[in-house]
């Protein structure tokens, strides 16, 4: 059995500019003069016809820090949780704490930890080297280049 669509439901496409006998000859449909019926003639898509624009008649709000540095953050309690002797960064990206490789690693000390880590990371909070060496544990840091 083939299928076919109901019929009516589908018509041909209008073939313009073929003669006046067609009905859609010498303007082609697109009206007398002006910007749209010439060729190649077509607006961009956030254009209101000499309106001042959207964007334009919207507030401005906020501030974006081109100087701002991207970090990735991990918590102190969030390591314990692992429980490994050796964290660096492929470990925390094999674990999924971390999203990327190449975005530096600031490790926080949000939590608690109880047992002794080897931490490899860029960047250390002052608590959390605290409490990392208080548990045993050893920070190493990691050079980043900006």
């Amino acid at each position: 059995m083939k299928l076919n669509p109901t019929k009516g439901s589908v018509s041909s496409k209008k073939r313009i500019g073929r003669g006046n006998a067609t009905g859609q000859g010498r303007t082609a449909g697109k009206g007398h003069k002006g910007y749209k019926s010439r060729s190649g003639a077509s607006s961009r898509l956030h254009f209101e016809g000499g309106q001042m624009p959207l964007a334009r008649r919207l507030p401005k709000r906020g501030f974006t820090n081109i100087f701002s540095k991207a970090v990735q953050i991990v918590n102190i309690s969030t390591i314990d949780k692992l429980d490994l002797k050796k964290i660096d960064i492929d470990t925390l990206y094999d674990k999924g704490v971390i999203n990327k490789k190449s975005i530096p690693v600031k490790i926080l000390g949000n939590g608690e930890i109880k047992n002794s880590v080897e931490i490899s990371a860029h960047f250390f909070s002052q608590s959390s080297i605290k409490k990392i060496e208080k548990a045993g544990g050893k920070v190493i840091y990691l050079w980043f280049k900006k």
